[in-house]
């Protein structure tokens, strides 16, 4: 182990796990609520239980979003998708096994592969690399007992101020886990097994969680083939009513084959087939990564100190056009304070954090010699380091209206050391560096008219940096980054969440004013088609989420008939551009609607067919001269409950075989002979389970 990986892993010291201030709050679009035992629920000062989660979320001036992984546990959920399928305002498509283009108000609209624009956080602690890249494979959907979504600029208490937000999957402790014990194996189409398993135990001031999970399938598409592992735990010890630290463990292996993109008749007429590339390359992804981190809390009189730290290692193995291999640390430390006090007479809550944010990682490229490592290409070292810190203050200048303010100051630098064209007579030696930082403020008014009804509004600054990914493109300087602006915007956001009786919402519209957005497209002879900032882009939208009881007592036995509607509505354009004038960009379409109507019985059975639909597919190119057709996806969910804390789901999907293109990389023109940027939508497929809980 090298030095500086011991250093990282002596840098561990204690961290937060966010927590917002105290009010009556309104609920979010209400969820199915399993019944437990009310003491396993409660929380604990490092993780508090999912009712005071969800109220603290909802003391956001903001846009935010709430899931309870119980409600989609008796499915077969196993990518993020299926966790946040009923959130709205989040876009998220499957392309093959865990990947997905994860969108949030734009973000990363360009980006064909992983993620951007949106900080992606398990327990508080960042999964994206310290460059800000980063991708899904670490989520397991079973291992969570909530997400947290905080759109656009409302991720501040985490320091996030991206395009998108941040989302933080929370893993349960023994005090928030549902049951001691928890069991389960699922199987279905194409081959696909998994098992899961979770202990949780109090012991005095001492507590653990542990699970794990292993999925394996055989793909719809050929060359599909995947075999994954999940394994988390926490240990957590409480000194006092006041002061109780945990620390996190995770190990993740992620061995998959990959199908590659098609053209768009190959997607449409003959969707299983692999790309040719991906089979003569034997094209794959894996990866190992191991996570640390600490959680401390300590309560004070006026409010209480959150610390995290952390450090990850992950070693990726990547044949694609070239075999890429990947190994590195990524460390870091978050302090918080949280407080409450009168100020003249008004009640004034105050949150101030800092992060420190790194990482170092080698990098080296080989030749692809059918999946195995041919000649090396390039040896390098990627390091990234990121300072930031932040304030947030919410005024109650009444106790229903209170006005937020508060700003983030950072500075991130992306260095780059490396040897490339190794397997020629002419190596480039390539050694740069660039330093991004600014000051983003945020100001918003949040109110509560009545009881579990509120309405707010917010403008706020976002900065999104380049990656390295972005930053090495070839140029016509050899050994330069590629000169790439950090891209800016300012969002105006309005909405109101709640519920009233049977009736329940979660609504926000937006606006972002942005400038050097970066997409991918050609601007030049020196410049490939890859990432490059637009001049100025507009992305406006509509985030909507309802539910109702339609009928409730519907047998006279406390059944109920619950409908629920998101529609995501997203415009996004070029704004005056040189050369694309005000096209719309490609990557995400208009809209995007999910209804579904579950009758649910008090016994413990539920059905619930969904139903999904783009009506009109996004544009593929810059030009706007093809978009991907729209379609409609027809599924069926049911669960029963038996005896002694065991249930049975059955999860059938694309019940009408619809064939259809669920994601695609955006081009500069679409060439149907030669555009093979589209992936196409798996086919009819039937999952069920048995779940046991004691």
């Amino acid at each position: 182990m090298s030095r500086s990986s011991r250093a990282a892993i002596a840098a561990i010291a204690l961290f937060h796990s966010p927590q917002a201030f105290a009010q009556s709050a309104a609920g979010s679009i209400e969820l199915p609520v399993i019944n437990v035992d009310a003491a396993r629920t409660e929380g604990s000062l490092t993780v508090p239980g999912i009712t005071e989660q969800r109220r603290q979320l909802n003391q956001t001036a903001g846009s935010v979003g709430f899931v309870d992984a119980e409600s989609y546990k008796n499915t077969y959920a196993t990518t993020i998708r299926d966790a946040l399928n009923e959130t709205p305002g989040v876009f998220v498509q499957n392309r093959y096994s865990q990947e997905v283009r994860l969108s949030i108000r734009g973000s990363g609209i360009a980006r064909a592969f992983h993620t951007r624009g949106v900080e992606i956080l398990q327990d508080g602690v960042p999964t994206n690399l310290a460059d800000g890249s980063g991708d899904f494979y670490q989520i397991d959907p079973l291992a969570l007992r909530a997400v947290e979504v905080f759109r656009g600029g409302n991720a501040l208490p985490f320091g996030a101020s991206t395009l998108g937000g941040a989302i933080n999957f929370v893993t349960p402790s023994a005090y928030t886990a549902t049951a001691p014990n928890s069991f389960r194996i699922d199987g279905g189409s194409f081959g696909t097994v998994r098992a899961h398993g979770e202990m949780s135990r109090v012991v005095g001031p001492w507590d653990f969680a542990v699970s794990g999970t292993f999925t394996h399938s055989d793909g719809w598409r050929q060359h599909e083939q995947q075999n994954l592992g999940h394994l988390n735990a926490n240990i957590g010890y409480r000194f006092s009513d006041r002061v109780e630290t945990r620390f996190y463990f995770g190990a993740y292996y992620t061995d998959v084959r990959l199908p590659g993109s098609l053209t768009y008749g190959q997607a449409i007429n003959n969707p299983r087939m692999a790309n040719a590339g991906a089979l003569s390359g034997n094209q794959a992804r894996n990866t190992y990564v191991q996570r640390l981190a600490n959680v401390t809390t300590i309560r004070l009189d006026v409010g209480q100190i959150d610390i995290t730290s952390w450090a990850v290692h992950k070693h990726l193995n990547h044949p694609i056009f070239q075999v890429l291999d990947q190994d590195g640390w990524t460390y870091g430390i978050s302090p918080r304070f949280t407080g409450s006090f009168d100020l003249g007479g008004f009640r004034n809550d105050l949150v101030v954090g800092a992060r420190i944010f790194a990482g170092n990682n080698a990098v080296q490229q080989f030749l692809n010699v059918g999946g195995t490592r041919g000649a090396m290409t390039v040896n390098g070292r990627q390091v990234s380091s990121n300072y930031e810190t932040w304030f947030e203050n919410r005024f109650f200048v009444l106790p229903q209206f209170a006005l937020t303010f508060g700003a983030k100051a950072f500075s991130s630098e992306r260095r780059y050391e490396a040897t490339t064209n190794l397997n020629t007579a002419m190596p480039l030696r390539y050694n740069d560096s660039v330093t991004y930082g600014g000051v983003n403020p945020r100001v918003g008014l949040l109110w509560e008219p009545v009881r579990d009804v509120q309405v707010f509004t917010n403008v706020t600054r976002s900065a999104d940096v380049p990656d390295f990914t972005d930053l090495t493109q070839q140029t016509s300087t050899p050994g330069a980054f590629v000169p790439l602006k950090a891209q800016n915007a300012w969002t105006f956001e309005i909405g109101t969440r709640g519920r009233y009786d049977r009736f329940s919402w979660d609504v926000t519209a937006y606006r972002s004013d942005v400038r050097n957005q970066m997409l991918q497209f050609n601007t030049g002879s020196n410049i490939p088609a890859s990432t490059f900032n637009a001049p100025h882009t507009l992305l406006q939208g509509i985030e909507f989420g309802a539910s109702v009881d339609l009928v409730r007592n519907l047998t006279g036995n406390d059944d109920k008939l619950t409908l629920r509607q998101i529609w995501n509505y997203s415009d996004f354009r070029f704004a005056n551009d040189p050369v694309y004038g005000n096209n719309r960009i490609p990557g995400v379409p208009q809209h995007v609607l999910r209804t579904s109507l579950t009758y649910s019985h008090p016994a413990g059975f539920t059905v619930t067919p969904t139903l999904d639909i783009v009506p009109e597919g996004a544009f593929v190119d810059y030009r706007n001269t093809f978009k991907v057709a729209g379609y409609a996806l027809l599924g069926l969910q049911a669960t029963a409950k038996l005896a002694n804390g065991a249930s049975l789901f059955l999860d059938l999907r694309n019940l009408t075989d619809k064939r259809y293109v669920s994601d695609f990389g955006p081009v500069v023109q679409y060439n149907a002979a030669s555009t093979a940027t589209f992936y196409p939508g798996t086919g009819r497929s039937i999952y069920g389970g048995v779940r046991y809980q004691f």
